[in-house]
């Protein structure tokens, strides 16, 4: 469970050929998922759009548009929960509240983005037809349906435009909605919090699986990164996963995201105590503990002995608190080398930014990519070391504000 024990080159190879399975439709635990959104195309300005971020249980919605010189403008912004959380409603329910939530601002557009981030297939219309939902929102109905043509219909508004895209997907679009003025040779969108996934333009003449598609054109392939399943994985993780509600499934995401991490830790730790690693009183103290999220974790590591928190309650003795730092370390690290191994298998299938007057444009969002601590730059050294040589590529780094919402827009502005 260490990141030595990991062979970057061998992950990186292992990715590879799984999004090669996934373009060319053969069996793959890489979705490649196309999402018909040309990210390449020129996106226009001076035209107002609705800009819809739905995802967990949050909904957000604004104006949105972009002035001739690129620069964002987003006014009327709104925050509501999803319809769905406290009860179980219909699916006429669903669609008319969030009809509700919106009418007002599309008023004022003709287009509609739309980021919905929850399992959905998209369709060559660009809507887009739900597969289910997160536990949180309750609205059976809504399975199966086409989220894009519903929300028209409960509008009175059917003759908008609306394109339906997921987080990652916007994640991307902001960054390209950040880069006017500067010379960026591709885009890629990454997300690292309470789950992780990738996005990238692939070259539609390499979409095998879609016999349809303009070989001359290209597009956002929605590659849902966190369910790669070909990663070395141990006796613990194996464990940790059967402890999940998704067995065998996302074994990937569990190694290195938010949503999983603490409780990887904890089964560790807890592993740890009964091969008889920490002192008396930490063992009972951590085998007691039911639970624990990446943010206990975050705590104990910035400050081992402030008394906040589980773990700094249960490891009082400096032989418990080195020790259980080293595990965390452990772990950190190796999630540090596979995100690292994630990122550059899709920079070098971009085969793109080859020269630093062009780089890749790497645009991530999420919590634990940002906050967990010393995890960010455990990640760059990585992936630094191993874009050297032959595989050097140019590629920046950038986090972008609100990027659900901008992403959305941007969606419905490309041309």
């Amino acid at each position: 469970m260490r990141a030595v024990d990991i062979n970057i080159q061998d992950i990186v190879d292992l990715f590879t050929a799984e999004m090669f399975k996934g373009l060319e439709g053969r069996e793959s635990s890489l979705r490649m998922i196309p999402t018909y959104i040309e990210a390449d195309n020129q996106f226009f300005t001076g035209v107002p759009v609705v800009a819809i971020d739905a995802g967990g249980t949050n909904f957000r919605a604004a104006l949105v548009k972009f002035n001739p010189q690129g620069k964002l403008e987003m006014t009327n912004i709104m925050n509501a929960k999803m319809p769905g959380l406290e009860s179980e409603i219909s699916k006429d329910e669903f669609f008319e509240t969030v009809a509700g939530y919106v009418k007002t601002l599309a008023r004022e557009s003709d287009r509609i983005g739309f980021c919905f981030s929850y399992p959905t297939e998209i369709l060559p219309s660009k809507d887009g037809k739900l597969i289910h939902f997160s536990k949180e929102v309750q609205a059976p109905g809504v399975v199966g349906q086409l989220i894009g043509q519903n929300l028209l219909e409960a509008l009175g508004m059917p003759e908008k435009q609306i394109v339906i895209l997921n987080d990652t997907v916007a994640t991307l679009l902001a960054g390209k909605s950040a880069s006017v003025g500067h010379d960026y040779d591709s885009f890629i969108g990454y997300i690292l919090g309470t789950g992780t996934n990738t996005c990238y333009i692939e070259n539609n003449s390499n979409i095998k699986k879609n016999k349809s598609l303009d070989s001359a054109k290209s597009q956002i392939i929605n590659i849902e990164s966190g369910n790669f399943s070909k990663a070395p994985r141990t006796d613990i993780d194996i464990l940790f996963d059967n402890t999940t509600t998704n067995p065998g499934s996302h074994t990937f995401e569990k190694m290195i995201s938010g949503g999983y991490f603490g409780n990887l830790c904890l089964l560790t730790f807890q592993t740890a105590a009964k091969e008889g690693v920490f002192t008396a009183s930490a063992v009972s103290g951590i085998l007691s503990l039911s639970e624990l999220s990446s943010e206990d974790v975050n705590l104990f590591l910035a400050s081992p002995q402030s008394g906040k928190g589980p773990l700094s309650l249960i490891f009082k003795e400096k032989t418990d608190v080195e020790r259980c730092l080293e595990i965390v370390d452990c772990l950190l690290n190796r999630a540090a080398i596979l995100v690292a191994a994630n990122l550059a298998a899709v920079v070098l299938r971009t085969n793109k930014g080859r020269t630093p007057g062009r780089p890749i444009l790497v645009t991530v969002e999420g919590s634990i990519y940002y906050k967990l601590h010393n995890f960010r730059t455990q990640i760059d050294r990585y992936f630094r070391e191993y874009l050297t040589g032959e595989r050097e590529r140019y590629v920046e780094f950038k986090e972008v504000k609100q990027s659900s919402l901008v992403g959305a827009a941007l969606a419905a502005l490309i041309n």
